[in-house]
C-alpha cells in the first residue's frame, strides 16, 4: 500500500477559507458613527452604530430595529425572560450624518500628503472624524 505524502483536501480547504474572507463586504460606516435610517419601519430615526457585520453587510444601530428575544437563565442567579435588543439592518438603509449640518450625506475619501486617509462629507466638504 502506498503512503499518502500530501493531504488531498489541503488545496480545497485553503481555497474555501480565502473565499470566505473575500466575501466580506466593504461598508461605508464604522463603529461609533452617528447615522440616520432612510428606509424601513424605523425611517427617520438616528442612532450610533454599535456593531458592523461585514460578512452579511449589516449594521446594528442603537435604538433602531428593536426586537424581543426570549432569554433563558444560564445560571441559578441569572434571571431569564424577554429582553429587547437592537437587531441588524442592512447598511444600505442607513446614511452617515454630516458633522456640520446634521443632515444625511454620502462620503468620499481623500488621501493626505502624509499618506493618511480621511473621510469627507459630499454635501459640506467637511472631514468626518473616525470615532474610536
Amino acid at each position: 500500500m502506498r503512503i499518502l505524502t500530501q493531504r488531498k483536501t489541503a488545496k480545497k480547504r485553503n481555497r474555501v477559507r480565502h473565499q470566505v474572507n473575500a466575501e466580506k463586504q466593504p461598508i461605508h460606516v464604522t463603529t461609533g458613527d452617528v447615522v440616520r435610517v432612510v428606509r424601513g419601519n424605523d425611517k427617520g430615526k438616528e442612532g450610533k452604530v454599535l456593531r458592523v457585520v461585514r460578512k452579511t453587510g449589516r449594521v446594528v444601530v442603537e435604538g433602531v430595529n428593536i426586537v424581543k428575544k426570549h432569554r433563558r437563565a444560564r445560571t441559578a442567579e441569572e434571571q431569564g425572560g424577554i429582553i429587547e435588543m437592537p437587531a441588524p439592518l442592512h447598511a444600505s438603509n442607513v446614511m452617515l450624518l454630516d458633522p456640520k449640518s446634521g443632515t444625511p450625506t454620502r462620503t468620499k475619501s481623500r488621501v493626505e500628503a502624509d499618506g493618511t486617509k480621511e473621510r469627507l462629507s459630499v454635501k459640506s466638504g467637511e472631514p468626518i472624524p473616525r470615532a474610536h
